[in-house]
């Protein structure tokens, strides 16, 4: 399947610019395919750079704000400067590596809401600079993360809801910075728990899996956050029975809290 995006033409008879992703789904780790189709004008235009990257749409907080703010994370330069003739089209395909610590975007088909993740194309004429639109891009989990998420449905939770924080998570393999949080309403059986944070930091080995648990408040005390880590290898990870860790995990913090 092939998504395009045309951008705008670069002034009055000058060059346009089509982006074309082969395939929109991929996975941490993986490459998306494509390629930039370049149609020219009415004139010779020198084109003095041509790039493409990957952008994410991630919440900032500054003092009291929140406001959204377009990070590039990645960008690969794709070839030198050139000439395009009049008319002429120039076709440049690429292939862009993505991050291990990308966010998820999609769990079991379904898109997750909040999450803005895709292809940007940056084409340079004599000084000036067009920047296109986002093409979306589809990111599913890796079977590690899957095989996280899908225990934490296994007990019961649901989806709440999902965003892109700029920041780091101490003590974690985290270089992106931004960082993703995944929530979950809690089941019942957790009564005194509000909502539990998911994240993963991964690499081309393991990840970080992070957990904030949301007390909530009590009759003679305030609600709190407890923060817990814990390390899963992407290629042994199936030796672990991640529904019955989580419970022990959240039982455990959940006993000191009273939260049963």
């Amino acid at each position: 399947m092939a998504f395009k995006k045309l951008l705008a033409s670069l002034g009055a008879g000058g060059a346009s610019v089509e982006t074309v992703l082969h395939e929109v789904n991929v996975v941490p780790g993986g490459v998306v395919q494509g390629e930039v189709r370049i149609q020219g004008g009415s004139v010779n235009q020198e084109i003095e750079g041509l790039s493409v990257g990957l952008q994410a749409k991630v919440e900032v907080e500054s003092g009291d704000q929140e406001y959204k703010q377009d990070i590039e994370f990645t960008k690969v330069r794709l070839g030198g400067a050139f000439e395009l003739q009049a008319g002429a089209v120039h076709a440049v395909p690429f292939g862009l590596e993505i991050p291990w610590e990308t966010p998820v975007t999609m769990i079991d088909g379904q898109a997750l809401r909040g999450m803005h993740i895709g292809v940007t194309t940056e084409l340079s004429i004599a000084r000036a600079v067009d920047s296109g639109d986002l093409d979306p891009i589809n990111v599913h989990p890796l079977p590690a993360q899957k095989a996280i998420l899908d225990a934490f449905i296994q007990l019961g939770f649901r989806f709440k809801t999902a965003d892109m924080e700029r920041g780091h998570i101490r003590g974690t393999r985290q270089r992106l910075p931004f960082y993703q949080e995944i929530e979950f309403y809690p089941p019942s059986q957790y009564r005194g728990l509000n909502q539990v944070e998911l994240s993963f930091v991964a690499d081309e080995h393991a990840m970080d899996v992070v957990l904030e648990m949301d007390k909530k408040p009590g009759l003679f005390s305030d609600g709190s956050d407890t923060y817990r880590s814990f390390q899963v290898g992407l290629h042994d990870y199936q030796a672990t029975d991640w529904a019955a860790y989580l419970h022990q995990w959240i039982a455990e913090v959940g006993s000191k809290r009273n939260w049963f």
